[in-house]
């Protein structure tokens, strides 16, 4: 089952305090108190991932209004899959993550950003970074606040 990492619901967060700062230094918008609650539940319980079903509805429109702003996908436009890899020089999904991306849940495509972007081994993190569009951005660096634009 997918899951949602609690670095992009503290991305999630930086987003909306951007977007919505607080009048008076104490009251948060609608969107920091729902993604707030669930990352407070996180700490307490000492866990990286909630879950993506049973998400509360107010902290999932939130934290889907943040995601909707990442890239969609990872593809740089050097699929080596298509020439037999199983994983992609490229963009460093599988195979199956390649085919079946369309129908991945959000969750599912985040959990494969973070994978291939702590393993920074694929080309968009080193040779073909231009194409990512994260040139001079330390691969570490590139998947939480990935750079805001989906096509």
């Amino acid at each position: 089952m997918a899951a949602i990492h609690i670095t992009d619901i503290e991305t999630a967060i930086n987003h909306w305090r951007k977007r919505k700062p607080s009048p008076d230094g104490v009251t948060l918008a609608p969107e920091l108190r729902a993604l707030a609650t669930v990352y407070a539940l996180m700490v307490y319980h000492h866990e990286d991932e909630a879950a993506e079903k049973g998400f509360p509805r107010e902290a999932w429109a939130a934290w889907k209004a943040w995601y909707d702003t990442t890239p969609d996908t990872p593809c740089i436009a050097i699929c080596s899959t298509s020439q037999g890899d199983e994983t992609c020089k490229g963009c460093g999904r599988s195979f199956d993550e390649v085919q079946h991306w369309p129908a991945m849940s959000p969750g599912e495509k985040r959990q494969t950003w973070r994978r291939i972007t702590l393993a920074g081994s694929a080309w968009r993190f080193n040779r073909y970074r231009e194409r990512s569009g994260e040139a001079g951005v330390e691969p570490e660096a590139a998947w939480p606040g990935s750079p805001p634009s989906r096509g």
